[in-house]
């Protein structure tokens, strides 16, 4: 298989690859430097659109908008380049932020925030009307969210305790229940936490494992398929993209330096496995 490194801004953490089907381009940030980029496959451009406040997620609007999940509970919307503040702050998360989102079918936003020295971090839904209730609490570090095939069951991964939980969601309500390990990744010396990820068109689970320089593939029953190796110790998120949503574009992290962290530390990579994605749900916040 053929990993192609696609650009490289040196992000210090690399997150979110989020491919946009209307503008045909991907999209991805570095979290603590609040940079926004985004790369046309069409020509081969890429860019900094945006630098501002930290970004821990964003999501696609129906109107094709990005929201922009910031620190200190923020959520702003960015269109070409304007800005609309959406929610100012979250007061119990103004010491913090917020650490990978996604959108439902029916538009709200599971959004997940950060571990502060005095709590945990937490999971949110935040519905289209501006409601925000939160979900879960007790997280380690919220990390990588998806959905299963059905819309019956919503993965989360909570980076610190090695695992991603399976509950069953409820597409009506939002509601979350029944939470049950799909995997446990194992605390032994170079496999690394689970970080973001992602689901492809045959349920299959995508996981980037933080430290452990790889992205792994999971049957639906758990079951490990597949491990891609990857020359950056700190691979971060995958997604699914391209026209036919066969291409995975991978984010990684450089904290330490490319002599400790990889020489692949901190870019965007691209690889096509034949294996099929779906297009991200959209969120519908102040519709």
């Amino acid at each position: 298989m053929k990993l192609e490194l696609i650009a490289d801004y040196n992000c210090r953490t690399g997150e979110n690859p989020l491919w946009h089907p209307d503008e045909q381009r991907l999209y991805w940030v570095d979290i603590p430097n609040g940079r926004l980029f985004r790369y046309t496959p069409a020509t081969g451009e890429h860019e900094i659109c945006y630098e501002g406040r930290p970004i821990g997620g964003f999501t696609i609007q129906a109107d094709g908008a990005l929201l922009l999940f910031q620190d200190r509970g923020t959520v702003t919307l960015w269109r070409n380049g304007a800005t609309e503040t959406i929610i100012a702050e979250i007061p119990a998360e103004v010491h913090t932020r917020f650490n990978d989102v996604i959108a439902d079918p029916a538009g709200r936003v599971f959004c997940g925030t950060m571990p502060t020295p005095e709590r945990s971090g937490r999971l949110y839904r935040l519905d289209p009307d501006g409601t925000l209730t939160e979900v879960v609490d007790g997280v380690g570090v919220s990390n990588g969210l998806g959905f299963t095939p059905d819309r019956k069951g919503l993965y989360y991964t909570d980076t610190t305790k090695h695992v991603i939980y399976l509950f069953d969601y409820d597409a009506a309500s939002g509601a979350l229940t029944n939470r049950r390990d799909f995997v446990r990744v194992p605390q032994t010396p170079g496999e690394g936490h689970p970080d973001g990820m992602t689901v492809d068109a045959e349920g299959y689970v995508w996981s980037a494992r933080w430290d452990g320089g790889c992205l792994v593939r999971y049957a639906p029953d758990g079951t490990e398929v597949l491990r891609i190796l990857f020359p950056a110790k700190k691979v971060s998120c995958p997604t699914f993209g391209g026209p036919d949503y066969t291409d995975i574009y991978v984010t990684t992290a450089n904290i330490q330096g490319k002599d400790i962290e990889g020489p692949g530390a901190g870019a965007l990579f691209r690889l096509n496995l034949g294996i099929q994605g779906v297009p991200e749900f959209r969120s519908r916040i102040g519709e």
